[in-house]
Formats: C-alpha cells, structure tokens, sequence
C-alpha cells in the first residue's frame, strides 16, 4: 500500500489505497516512517511523497481508529522522521488531505496541490487532541488564528485558500504536479551532498 520508485536520489513514495481513499493504516504509517528514516542513508537527497487516485488521504483507516490508531505514536513517529530529512521533501497532493495524514505533510518542507483538493483536520468534532507537532507546525505556516479556524473551528479549506492562508505553495494541474515537485529538487539532486541539510539547518522552522 506504500509504493517506492527510485531516480538516483530522488525518491518517490506514493499512498497506494486508492479504493479506500488512501486512509492509513497502522502498517502504512509504520512504512512511511521507516523508508524516511532510511533513505538518508540509502543515498536519498530528495523524498516527494504523493498520492495514488483523487484524494491524497482520508486519514486514519475508520476500522483501525477505532481500534485505537488515532491515538498512536505512529503518527509523530512518521511527522519527526520526515522534519529530520536532510534533504528536501516536498508534499505533492494529488486531492484531498485530511485528519491525521496533515502531519506528515505539515512536515514536508514544501507543499504543492492540485486545484479542487480540500482541507481539513476535525479534531475537535472527533474528540481527539492532533498530534503534538501538528499545531505548532500548521500555526508557522497559517498563523494562529487559522490553526485554531481549523483544528477547534472545523474549518474545510478549499485549494485557494490554502494556497492564500500558505497551507500550500503552489496549486498545479494533475498532470504536472509530479513534475513540478522533481523541478523543485533538481537544484537539491545536483549538489554535493551535505549542501542542502547545511543551507535546510540554517532555516528555522
């Protein structure tokens, strides 16, 4: 259900479950986690994590988070291994991202969306606390009041708007949005390596 295509260091890796939405799985997010903590050392410069069909994820597979999945550790587990990449990740969202699966695009260092993608994290409706990275992360990118709009007010946020509230940075047609991510990390796969963890450490955030 998490599908891996190498190009040299370049590294993409899709959510593969479109009949369900992409929703995750305990097995996949424990996946997830361990191909970014191991394409470093696999010789990865790049990771663009994307989705197969229209929508990016649904989130939590409904059958596991009842089961407990909303509450794992799996969650932040895989959001801290893609911040501690040291190349570059860029989130290529091929529709509609929601609950639990933000984190780990909140943690991308770049996020691109195809028109038409929704955005929302209905934290507050389910009666679950996000994960403990995910606030601080989404308040960087939107400000505080926005983060609150969407984890306490349940706010659905359209491609525009989260390209306007800087949820997102670029909105690209389907059929580039791949392309588009490579393009972002052809200066990062050029360079000698350690370069781009050396300029990545100097950002904050």
């Amino acid at each position: 259900m998490i599908h891996v295509e190498t190009e040299g260091a370049l590294w993409t890796v899709t959510l593969d479950r479109p009949d369900k939405a992409n929703s995750l799985t305990g097995t996949m997010l424990a996946d997830l986690r361990d191909i970014a903590r191991s394409a470093p050392g696999a010789g990865a410069a790049a990771l663009v994590l994307t989705g197969a069909g229209r929508v990016f994820s649904a989130g939590a597979d409904l059958d596991e988070a009842r089961a407990g999945l909303a509450t794992s550790p799996l969650w932040e587990e895989l959001s801290e291994a893609i911040a501690a990449f040291p190349g570059l990740t860029v989130a290529a969202l091929n529709g509609t991202l929601a609950g639990g699966a933000m984190g780990m695009v909140l943690a991308c260092d770049l996020r691109l969306t195809v028109p038409g993608a929704t955005f929302f994290y209905p934290v507050m409706k389910l009666g679950f606390l996000p994960q403990p990275s995910d606030p601080a992360r989404l308040a960087a990118l939107v400000g505080p009041a926005r983060a609150k709009m969407i984890l306490m007010g349940g706010q659905k946020i359209d491609a525009e708007t989260a390209l306007g509230w800087g949820l997102v940075d670029r909105l690209v047609p389907p059929d580039g949005l791949i392309s588009a991510a490579r393009a972002l990390a052809a200066d990062v796969l050029a360079a000698k390596p350690g370069h781009a963890a050396a300029i990545k450490a100097m950002i904050p955030g």
